[in-house]
């Protein structure tokens, strides 16, 4: 923004000491088809800095919303293998007690591909 500013600062005191000073004073009068040029100019100039600086804004919104993604997906997975823990200890209780009833069970190997 600091460029920006610079640039806007700069052509704004160009323009009005050309436009609003003695003519004695004036160092770069206008003419009529060089001053539009240089309006045009004056426009693109002022323009590529915003656009650079809204795609920085973008860039950082973007490289924050990832890193609050990753947090999100590292607290899901810790929630899963805690969940996943507690279900193979259920299961593993559950097949000591079925054994102890004296009934035959069939445990399958996660492995194995039905």
């Amino acid at each position: 923004m600091g460029f920006f500013l610079t640039i806007f600062g700069w052509t704004a005191i160009w323009l009005s000491w050309n436009l609003l000073a003695p003519a004695a004073w004036q160092f770069d009068p206008p003419m009529a088809f060089v001053f539009w040029l240089f309006i045009s100019n004056v426009i693109q100039i002022l323009l590529m800095p915003l656009i650079m600086v809204g795609q920085n804004l973008q860039s950082r919104h973007g490289e924050a919303r990832a890193e609050n993604d990753l947090e999100v997906n590292v607290r899901a997975e810790r929630e899963i293998e805690a969940i996943l823990r507690h279900l193979e200890y259920q299961n593993t209780l559950l097949i000591a007690m079925v054994q102890k009833l004296g009934v035959q069970v069939r445990v399958e190997s996660q492995n194995q591909k039905p």
